[in-house]
């Protein structure tokens, strides 16, 4: 499986203006800036859809490592909290924590938690923030 997603930046970094779309449509030109990503500007930023990416990646890892232990959730709401620092000179990703509610009729709380901790360890989103990257570069005229 292989999902794409298309960045284009015009102008500098802190008066420039970007704009995302997704190969689902789902974001379309989507705008995003330095005031949308440092400050609280109009658009979305890296960082806010990483959160909202790992939110829903865990919540369903969650549910279907729930249903393979034999329980079926009626409800599972995760936030995902991302913290960018300035670290070592450039800006760093250094955690993100989830908070997690579920509603599963029949679990115990050690269980839930055993399964929930299983989930935060197998999602992909968690497992790519160690991902192997590769790139290639091309410079146009």
């Amino acid at each position: 499986m292989k999902r794409t997603a298309t960045a284009v930046w015009n102008g500098t970094g802190k008066t420039g203006k970007g704009y995302l779309t997704t190969q689902s449509g789902t974001l379309n030109n989507t705008q995003y800036s330095f005031n949308s990503r440092f400050e609280s500007g109009i658009g979305t930023n890296p960082e806010e859809l990483i959160a909202s990416a790992h939110a829903g990646c865990y919540s369903m890892a969650l549910s279907f490592m729930l249903g393979a232990a034999g329980y079926e959730p009626d409800r599972i709401s995760t936030n995902a909290e991302l913290t960018m620092d300035f670290k070592d000179n450039t800006w760093t990703i250094t955690s993100v924590h989830l908070n997690v509610t579920a509603e599963v009729p029949g679990i115990t709380n050690d269980k839930f938690l055993e399964i929930a901790e299983s989930a935060k360890k197998g999602c992909p989103v968690s497992r790519v923030l160690n991902a192997n990257i590769s790139m290639t570069a091309n410079l146009e005229a």
